[in-house]
């Protein structure tokens, strides 16, 4: 074998490892040394049929309302999460669910940086009020505010996805927890 063939087989050899990484962040793969890759849903969450949880209507000076237990699985966080099957744990309210309620949709604008697994966003600061990623601004739904309390809000990876039951929501899902909340769109 020439030399030159002999240092090409070296370079293939160990460009394999790097290859075999792959795209960053597509769930179920696996990263180099068997560690696998967090998991990112293929999509949002379908609509609520039926809504078993619904938040009763607001109610003058009604009780605080009791916050809901979403740990399934003893391993699992209590907040609201998805299963690797696509499942959307706590996402079962529905459109009546007065938490997220808004009297004026989409009165930012539409985000429109991209939604779905394929856009993987990386936060750039702020807080659960008013946090930002590549130019654009979101803000928490206060009813989630006690979900994100472990967001690391400079260096967190998200995806976003719509919100099908409640209009002018969208849904963050954080990569790094797999747990997700609702996000208002500020604008850029």
């Amino acid at each position: 074998m020439s030399r030159f063939g002999l240092i090409l087989a070296v370079l293939l050899a160990l460009s394999i490892p790097a290859f075999a990484q792959g795209e960053k962040n597509r769930g179920g793969e696996q990263r180099g040394g068997g560690q696998a890759r967090p998991y990112i849903p293929k999509r949002g969450p379908a609509p609520v049929r039926n809504a078993p949880h619904a938040a009763p209507q607001a109610a003058p000076q009604a009780a605080p309302q009791q916050r809901r237990n979403f740990q399934d699985v003893p391993q699992h966080p209590n907040a609201p999460h998805v299963h690797t099957n696509g499942q959307w744990i706590g996402h079962d309210t529905g459109r009546g669910d007065q938490n997220y309620h808004m009297d004026h949709p989409w009165e930012h604008g539409r985000f429109t940086g991209g939604i779905g697994r394929s856009h993987v966003w990386r936060l750039g600061g702020g807080g659960r009020d008013r946090f930002s990623f590549n130019g654009f601004f979101f803000s928490v739904a206060p009813a989630d505010y006690d979900y994100c309390n472990d967001w690391l809000w400079d260096q967190d990876e998200i995806v976003i996805y719509d919100d099908p039951d409640h209009i002018g929501w969208y849904l963050a899902y954080n990569v790094r927890l797999g747990t997700y909340v609702h996000v208002e769109f500020l604008g850029r």
